[in-house]
């Protein structure tokens, strides 16, 4: 048998999304949960939202790019998410761009799709709360 803490292991992985103005973007993802510190040489930015990295760059993109990516539903990124209602909702309250709705998919899940405002694609989705569950613990 090999030594098991020997091997390596991936313990994160980080989207980067190109985007036009760092600020912007940072007050937009701020709207779904992250948070951030200050921008490095104030093109870039680390966002972070329940042990999760969103890095930010501020460079130019390609227009042309972007609204096929739009067109065809291509995704930039794609999240997992518990409570997924729940976040919809938030996301929905905060002023979140969705460009589709939260749907039932064919494999059992519920997704949504977002845009930022340089036109990156994420999409959202999770196992349906089950019809009439407490949100809350059970009580003793």
């Amino acid at each position: 048998m090999g030594n098991l803490q020997g091997q390596p292991r991936l313990t994160s992985l980080a989207p980067q999304f190109l985007v036009d103005d760092l600020a912007r973007s940072m007050t937009y993802y701020q709207k779904l949960g992250f948070t951030f510190g200050e921008p490095w040489n104030g093109f870039y930015a680390i966002g972070e939202l329940d042990g999760l990295e969103l890095h930010l760059k501020e460079a130019p993109k390609n227009d042309a790019e972007r609204q096929d990516r739009r067109e065809c539903e291509h995704l930039d990124a794609a999240a997992g998410v518990d409570g997924i209602e729940a976040f919809y909702e938030r996301c929905v309250a905060n002023g979140v761009t969705i460009l589709r709705p939260l749907t039932a998919t064919a494999w059992g899940t519920k997704d949504f799709y977002i845009e930022d405002p340089d036109g990156n694609i994420i999409a959202f989705g999770g196992r349906p709360s089950a019809p009439g569950a407490s949100q809350e613990p059970p009580r003793a």
